[in-house]
């Protein structure tokens, strides 16, 4: 009997222990159920970067590229026919208004001045006898005012042939340098036959494109820095020359630089050019990371996180761009949390976990 009570008691004291884990057992399924559930929660969050919206200052300075075009640029042509005797200039030649650059064979003009001044004498002679037999009544007065036309109309001959001559001499009418050239000596003219191209780089124009809001910051005369991409460590001097009063298809308004050239002729048409339009005032504006917008930014959208850490998008007015930040002018205040990076997995609504 006293065999039997003491089995029972092993039996009662393993059926607790059992109990015992038993209930360990629970309670540790049950820690580690939240536990999962808490990590499954986490992991159907996005990993985001933020950043608090605030005020910075901004410089009303900007910068902006173009192309050199030359300030004068002339494709010479030949106003009278004939064949070409001589060329005094190559290629790459420097040459001033007023040079000769070509004649052309006059021969015939020289024998049609002789006969023309022929002409002229003996209409001279004619006058004077007619003058003379006038005073005597020899001829009308009609009769002397045919000889006083017929000198006049020889003097005209002879001077319009000297304006010919004068024109088979080509002369430059601009100062610059020789582009191209495209007659030969034997090379037959006719009017309008280009025979050198010539281009003043002595000045240039530095010609830009500045949105409206740059725009209203310019006027005729600013001074103007000026850079060439092939030469950024050397400096020039430029001065405002035109601004366009309209704007062009993409939404810019044209402005043109006149731009003075070094002694070294170094900047050349076709480079090319930096504008730096400096402005010593600041104002203060919310400025974002380009990073923020959702495809790109002229598509002025972006994600903000809210209280609940959730991810929502939001209409904005983007402004000026100044390298990597952008100015927003309508659709976020101060306080906002933005998100910066991380979007290509967001969809309005996503949870989203920030990280630093």
């Amino acid at each position: 009997m006293k065999k039997f009570f003491k089995a029972l008691l092993w039996i009662v004291i393993l059926a607790g222990v059992l109990a015992g884990i038993a209930f360990v057992l629970e309670e540790n399924k049950a820690e580690n159920d939240a536990k999962t559930a808490i990590v499954a929660e986490e992991n159907n969050t996005v990993l985001v970067r933020t950043e608090i919206v605030g005020k910075k200052p901004l410089d009303l300075g900007f910068s902006v590229n173009g192309n050199f075009i030359p300030s004068q640029e002339l494709n010479f042509s030949s106003e009278k026919s004939g064949r070409v005797v001589k060329v005094m200039v190559k290629e790459g030649d420097a040459v001033r208004a007023g040079q000769v650059l070509a004649t052309i064979r006059v021969d015939q003009l020289n024998v049609d001045l002789q006969n023309a001044q022929a002409i002229y004498q003996n209409a001279q002679k004619d006058l004077e006898r007619y003058e003379s037999a006038y005073t005597t009544g020899g001829i009308t007065e009609q009769q002397l005012a045919q000889a006083r036309l017929a000198v006049e109309n020889a003097k005209s001959r002879i001077d319009q042939i000297n304006i010919n001559i004068g024109d088979a001499t080509i002369r430059s009418s601009i100062s610059g340098i020789i582009a191209d050239r495209k007659v030969e000596p034997g090379s037959v003219l006719s009017p309008g036959t280009t025979m050198f191209e010539i281009v003043n780089v002595a000045q240039l124009k530095l010609k830009v494109a500045v949105s409206e809001a740059q725009v209203i910051q310019l006027k005729t005369g600013d001074q103007v820095k000026v850079t060439a991409s092939v030469f950024p460590d050397k400096e020039f001097s430029g001065r405002v020359s035109f601004i366009s009063p309209k704007a062009d298809q993409s939404l810019n308004f044209p402005v043109e630089i006149e731009v003075s050239n070094n002694a070294a002729k170094d900047l050349k048409a076709g480079m090319y050019g930096t504008a730096s339009f400096e402005n010593e005032e600041t104002q203060m504006a919310i400025l974002v990371p380009r990073t923020a917008f959702v495809g790109g930014v002229s598509a002025n959208q972006v994600f903000m996180m809210s209280a609940d850490s959730t991810a929502s998008i939001h209409k904005v007015t983007s402004g000026r761009i100044i390298e990597d930040q952008v100015e927003v002018l309508a659709g976020l205040q101060e306080g906002d949390i933005l998100i910066t990076s991380g979007q290509v997995n967001l969809s309005d609504g996503t949870k989203v976990t920030p990280v630093k």
